[in-house]
């Protein structure tokens, strides 16, 4: 959120108080200003799309206690992502898809819902190859593969297909959108300065082209 961003919805939540709908308030203004979730923020398993999430999440933080790793966070006003709502940043550690899938038991609304088929149907974001000229795989660096090993499903949602340069073969970390869940395991696991595979929230994963540059990567 920028500075302008901020006096604005201070100013907004100072013009009310004393109206008696000053949470309401400032609920509504934080959902305004952060209309859609930075590429670094990751919802848990099983949330509903972003508006429709935005809209049923109590912002209790029972999900959040829930989590065996403490691993999710609960949204403060400067963090660019709903207030009071939750989100985890998978550099900095991923989902560790837990099989009964604890934050999503505890969701007292539907903003949180076990997948009938389970953790492998959990789409939180999707892995995308953001950085392939820094990929030690590809740019020739050294063999890597920690993101494919790292990876709970994979050959499945990720495989390192054989291709050519020139006289060289190496591999590439390979995506599969159908079975990615978004865990974040991959690119917490990437050992470039920066992650050169990163998982975007889905919305953004469905627009972004050319890749993208975030905060919690480091």
């Amino acid at each position: 959120m920028s500075t302008a961003g901020r006096r604005q919805f201070i100013g907004q939540c100072v013009g009310l108080l004393g109206s008696g709908g000053i949470m309401a308030a400032l609920l509504a203004t934080a959902t305004r200003l952060a209309e859609a979730l930075p590429a670094w923020a990751l919802r848990p398993p099983g949330a509903l799309p972003e508006d429709d999430f935005s809209a049923a999440c109590l912002r209790c933080g029972l999900c959040v206690r829930a989590c065996p790793f403490d691993i999710l966070h609960l949204a403060h006003i400067d963090d660019g992502v709903t207030l009071g709502t939750p989100y985890f940043v998978a550099r900095q550690r991923a989902c560790e898809m837990c099989v009964d899938i604890p934050c999503a038991v505890s969701c007292p609304t539907d903003a949180l819902t076990v997948p009938k088929a389970g953790i492998g149907a959990a789409r939180m974001g999707l892995a995308r190859m953001t950085g392939p000229d820094t990929c030690y795989s590809i740019n020739g660096t050294a063999q890597c593969g920690a993101c494919y090993l790292a990876c709970p499903i994979k050959d499945a949602a990720i495989t390192m297909a054989p291709r050519r340069a020139g006289a060289r073969l190496y591999f590439e970390p390979t995506v599969n959108a159908a079975h990615c869940t978004g865990c974040g395991k991959c690119e917490q696991a990437c050992v470039t300065r920066e992650a050169s595979i990163k998982v975007l929230p889905i919305g953004l994963a469905r627009h972004d082209r050319h890749g993208v540059s975030r905060r919690g990567a480091g």
